[in-house]
């Protein structure tokens, strides 16, 4: 078993934080890590120098965090999710380090700006959305509440595509986040592991039955190699890593081939193998498709629990105490394959029987949900499973006998009931089912907000609830203050600090402090004029990428995240139209200035999220081109969304648009950004927004439409969209609209399915909710042209989300789900 060196036999060199001595560190590695000199440098090579410094000084930390949980023998917590939408790290780390002041100024003594510097940094493009943020708000808040923790994800050379306009069609473009290396990362070549898809498998031994150990024999092997990045908790009490996989072939080049000419055939195997961390979820449209997502989730699991695996046995000795030292927490469906390598691990490898590996299974993994879509709890069909991992699929038939014949007999499931747990979906194409196999597999299964989980317990997996009633819980979602309040927001926090102190950067529920402030009109004018100021930056952000001019007086009403038709942007733009029209039909009336924005990408093989933001630029050319609406209504789809563009876009809000289809949005952690960042939500009682409107009052939130038990009424009992188009002037009219060509002329006919799928069925009941949203738009009207009555509301928005810190919830995993931490 390896020892770690014993720390008194090297003592750390000590470390000055004055700016002078910063200000010398950063000139030392831009000459000496850079090869630049002072006179000379770019403004990237002074990023790089500057990021380089900072890493330095993590290091210090993140070696004593390693030694002292090594030393203590804690817990750790190992956290697994294909998405870590981590953005730009430099702001992050130097102010969680305390050194935000001293680095801004020993760069400022040098003629460098820290501003400019941070944002030439890449923002990573390890994610899509709320999950993959999510994941990264977590990461930090592990760090933070003093958590041992490991994130396992992949070091996606181009991730999640870079998105450009083309006359208002969504194009995908590589997104190069890694084409000049990454200051933060370090490679760990130690950390490689062998990951095998194919092949054979071979009984070992006469025995046969479920506790049989096998030998399995890949066809095709890659390796998996380590690059880690620390992340820093507040006031870097810990710091964790994050260890992400990159792709290897076993041999790089077949050397006869490549001498006998066939050039492409002798690299055939290093491309296939790169490809496994090439792009952030390949379009699973087609077989080829679905293979790749297999495999990389595959993967990535696999890496990671030998990983696991290997670390405890160097510092325990053997696997029996694993559910006390390890905890894995499965973010989504995308890892649930951990569990069968996990089986196929214990038994094969480590010689454990079938009885033993299941229960220690049970007792290290747990599960997170974060999806009611049916769709989104992923399956893969049986042929391509059995294909690619011979040996997982056994072992998850051998997994499903135990748990139906326990539901049979213990709890004389019926047939249907039988049906429905079942790992393998039997109507239609034979597929398993990786939602029931993270659920078999955890002895912990949670929701993300109140809703979603009471929601997962009566309808996804109802039947698995009652069979195991006990592991269903809920872990509202959280994200965390440093990014989205103290860094993105630095003006609002300078004002809180000063009215009322510092408290709240350790305890965000110490905001509430705040609630006092919020009918004190001195406050309000100073809370104004930072939403003033954000503003201003968003409309010259606009300006500069867009060409497009904005008045930060108007109202910025703003919905961003990925493009769906659950979340309803077209319920967004559809009442956009309407309203373009009465500005129009009623000139005479004093209409409050809006400008609404909107970003996000849509899934590259998703033709309605694309043709709808195709409509949302086709509105926008039109209305922001007409002299009829004098500036009272501007439109505004900001290309390629990604972490940097919120941390400008939720301190400009106004109004966050929160308009999913209730029942249908597991949470949301963007809700809870705009409300921490002073903006109002108008919104369904879906997701988050129950309990954000439990928390800042019902009278500060604007709450409109069905509700999820409403929503699921209406679609079992009928749901007539055409009558309710008929019977609504305003819905029907912006309709005629769109599918007459009217913001279209180049192509009248381009918007006729996605009306008629309206008309025709209206799964996600835009039609329904849509006089309640337009209406509430109106009363949103009426309190904006009140600032006596806005800014109440929003600063007890402010005052009262401080319980969606992401450290509240990790808090509640560690004491709940892992038993790891303080």
């Amino acid at each position: 078993m390896t020892k770690p060196i014993q720390t008194d036999a090297l003592p750390p060199e000590p470390r000055n934080f004055t700016p002078e001595d910063l200000g010398a560190e950063i000139v030392r590695r831009l000459t000496y890590s850079i090869g630049k000199d002072p006179s000379s440098a770019k403004p990237n090579d002074w990023m790089k120098a500057t990021a380089y410094v900072i890493r330095d000084h993590i290091i210090d930390k993140w070696m004593e965090s390693t030694r002292q949980t090594y030393e203590s023998g804690e817990k750790r917590v190992y956290y697994l999710s294909l998405e870590f939408l981590i953005g730009r790290l430099m702001r992050d780390a130097v102010s969680n380090l305390g050194l935000l002041d001293e680095i801004r100024e020993a760069l400022d003594t040098i003629g460098v700006d820290f501003d400019a510097v941070a944002s030439l940094e890449p923002d990573a493009a390890l994610g899509n959305g709320g999950l993959g943020r999510l994941a990264a708000c977590f990461m930090e808040s592990m760090a933070t509440v003093d958590v041992p923790a490991y994130g396992y994800g992949i070091r996606y050379v181009h991730g999640l595509f870079r998105q450009q306009m083309s006359d208002g069609w969504q194009v995908e473009l590589p997104e190069t986040w890694l084409a000049h290396g990454n200051p933060w990362e370090f490679e760990r070549q130690e950390s490689s592991y062998e990951v095998g898809f194919g092949g054979t498998v071979e009984a070992l031994g006469e025995n046969g039955g479920e506790t049989q150990r096998c030998s399995w024999k890949p066809q095709e092997r890659v390796i998996a190699t380590a690059f880690d990045t620390p992340v820093v908790g507040w006031k870097a009490k810990r710091v964790n890593t994050l260890r992400l996989w990159t792709a290897e072939p076993i041999d790089p080049i077949l050397l006869d081939a490549f001498n006998a000419g066939d050039h492409m055939g002798a690299l055939r195997e290093s491309n296939k193998a790169e490809t496994l961390a090439r792009v952030l979820y390949p379009a699973d449209g087609t077989p080829a498709g679905q293979e790749l997502r297999l495999r990389q989730e595959y993967f990535f699991s696999a890496a990671s629990l030998q990983d696991i695996l290997r670390r405890h046995i160097q510092q325990y000795g053997d696997l029996r105490s694993l559910p006390d030292k390890v905890a894995i927490q499965l973010n989504d469906t995308h890892p649930a394959i951990a569990v069968a390598e996990m089986m196929r691990l214990l038994i094969d490898i480590h010689a454990f029987d079938f009885d033993e590996a299941w229960e220690m299974t049970q007792q290290i993994f747990s599960y997170t949900n974060h999806t009611l879509l049916p769709e989104a709890l992923e399956s893969w069909p049986v042929p391509l499973f059995e294909r690619l991992l011979p040996r997982h699929m056994q072992l998850v038939y051998a997994i499903n006998a135990k748990i139906l014949r326990y539901a049979w007999k213990e709890k004389s499931y019926n047939d249907d009931q039988i049906r429905s747990i079942s790992l393998i979906q039997e109507d239609g194409e034979r597929r398993v089912r990786m939602g029931n196999l993270a659920f078999f597999g955890s002895h912990s299964i949670n929701g993300v907000s109140a809703l979603h989980t009471d929601l997962m317990k009566r309808t996804v997996f109802h039947d698995l609830h009652t069979l195991f009633p006990d592991r269903i819980n809920n872990k509202t979602n959280g994200i965390t203050p440093r990014r989205w309040l103290m860094q993105c927001n630095p003006d609002l926090v300078s004002l809180l600090r000063e009215t009322i102190g510092d408290g709240f950067m350790d305890d965000a529920g110490k905001l509430s402090e705040l609630d006092k402030y919020a009918d004190d009109s001195e406050f309000q004018a100073r809370f104004a004029a930072v939403k003033r100021e954000n503003k201003v930056r968003l409309a010259n952000l606009v300006s500069r990428r867009m060409g497009l001019r904005v008045d930060p007086s108007a109202m910025f009403d703003i919905q961003i995240k990925r493009i769906h038709e659950y979340k309803r942007q077209l319920l967004n733009i559809v009442e956009a139209i309407a309203h373009y029209s009465q500005i129009r039909t009623h000139p005479e009336r004093d209409w409050v200035p809006r400008v609404k924005f909107f970003a996000g990408k849509a899934a590259p093989s998703y033709h309605n999220a694309k043709l709808i933001i195709k409509l949302i630029n086709d509105v926008a050319r039109v209305i922001n081109n007409d002299p009829a609406v004098r500036g009272l209504l501007k439109i505004a789809f900001v290309p390629n969304y990604n972490v940097s563009l919120a941390e400008v876009m939720v301190p400009a809000a106004d109004l966050s648009e929160q308009i999913s289809t209730a029942g249908m949005e597991a949470s949301g952690t963007g809700n809870m950004k705009f409300a921490l960042n002073g903006a109002l939500t108008i919104g369904t009682l879906d997701g988050a927004n129950v309990e954000i409107k439990e928390h800042v009052g019902d009278d500060n939130i604007v709450i409109f439409g069905l509700t999820a038990d409403e929503v699921a009424e209406r679609r079992a009992n009928g749901h007539d969209p055409r009558a309710i188009i008929e019977s609504s002037r305003d819905l029907a009219q912006a309709l005629e609209a769109i599918s007459s060509g009217v913001f279209s002329q180049d192509d009248p006919d381009r918007f006729k399915d996605l009306v008629q799928g309206l008309y025709d069925h209206d799964w996600f009941m835009l039609t329904a909710d849509f006089d309640a949203y337009a209406a509430a738009q109106r009363r949103v009207d009426e309190l904006y042209m009140d600032e006596a009555a806005w800014y109440p509301k929003t600063i007890r928005n402010t005052a009262h989300t401080g319980w969606f810190s992401s450290d509240r919830t990790i808090r509640q995993y560690a004491s709940e789900i892992w038993k790891a931490g303080s």
